[in-house]
């Protein structure tokens, strides 16, 4: 079959499209043949090295969401029929989705409800779930709270703007660098949208709240955006760190932190998130969200990401589109494309 290989870690060179076996399911697995697979910022973060819980060994095929139909099944897997359509994560070892076919837990594969196309399909658990998670769980969302999303207009940021005002947010404050993805964010619910490539940016939030701050922000810039997005918190605020799009190479702000914690700032929160954690220790609550998304998004509530696709072959473009900001909602891959 064909799948991209990251031979080494480095830039988006180091993807390669290569001839790999196809892999064949054991005990409990299924084997997926995949239409579209997500491409999600933690690809770029294993690729270029940055620090992350699960080991990334070379070579090795990135990719842990995808949607497809299921083309062949392990030992002990009956609920899931030759040819029906599914999505969902794959395996992290050296069988990932930027594949024409992939392994999967079948605890991990969902048929994918009707109406709902693959492209789209293949998005939802990481980029949504993280979302509907952060929100729902980790900042607990409630009615009336202001909530600001940075990277609005991305793959996580368009799911939790809509997102935040289902949980009962009132003020929803959308953070974008350009007039075209602010314009996306206020069309999908945004109540104020802010200029985040701009100097000044978390006076422009404090002026929309009032000079209070809000009661949700959440954060995926890295350690250099840390102690500004601190500075829009109002008192009782809490902040949710989802990801470091900009790597970790900077330190943190100790005397943020040391307001924060030991000023003190007024009773504030600051939570780290990492989605495959509530799987490993708190399936129930993480199933929960990814059911309730589905059903926002079965039910017209929630419109998902728009998506632009790129054949297999164009991997590496897919990681720099994604990589710089120069898209909006999910990138996925095609394997069947030839393009």
């Amino acid at each position: 079959m064909r799948a991209i290989q990251m031979v080494q870690q480095g830039g988006p060179e180091v993807l390669r499209l290569v001839e790999i076996p196809t892999p064949q399911p054991g005990p409990g697995e299924v084997l997926v043949r995949v239409e579209a697979a997500a491409v999600n910022f933690a690809d770029i973060m294993r690729r270029r090295g940055d620090a992350y819980p699960i080991p990334t060994p070379s070579p090795f095929v990135l990719g842990a969401e995808v949607a497809g139909t299921v083309a062949a099944v392990g030992e002990g897997v009956d609920h899931l029929p030759i040819g029906v359509a599914v999505f969902g994560t794959v395996g992290a070892d050296a069988s990932g989705g930027y594949a024409e076919f992939a392994i999967a837990s079948a605890s991990n594969i969902i048929p994918i409800p009707a109406g709902l196309e693959p492209d789209v399909a293949a998005g939802i658990v990481v980029a949504g779930l993280t979302a509907t998670m952060v929100l729902a769980e980790a900042a607990k969302v409630t009615d009336g709270d202001s909530v600001f999303v940075p990277a609005a207009a991305g793959g996580v940021g368009s799911y939790a703007v809509q997102i935040a005002k289902l949980l009962g947010s009132d003020n929803v404050i959308a953070a974008a660098s350009t007039p075209a993805k602010r314009e996306l964010a206020l069309k999908l619910g945004a109540d104020h949208a802010v200029d985040y490539s701009a100097d000044n940016w978390t006076q422009s939030v404090r002026e929309i709240t009032g000079g209070w701050g809000v009661d949700v922000a959440l954060e995926m810039s890295g350690p250099a955006s840390l102690s500004k997005t601190l500075g829009i918190l109002a008192p009782f605020g809490r902040l949710v760190v989802y990801g470091a799009v900009s790597g970790i190479t900077d330190e943190l702000d100790r005397a943020a932190l040391l307001r924060l914690l030991y000023d003190p700032q007024p009773n504030q929160t600051l939570t780290a998130f990492n989605l495959g954690l509530w799987f490993q220790y708190r399936m129930q609550a993480a199933v929960a969200c990814l059911e309730r998304l589905v059903g926002w998004i079965a039910s017209g509530q929630l419109v998902t990401p728009p998506v632009h696709a790129l054949p297999l072959a164009e991997a590496a473009e897919a990681h720099r589109l994604l990589e710089t900001g120069a898209t909006t909602g999910k990138v996925v891959l095609k394997p069947w494309s030839l393009r």
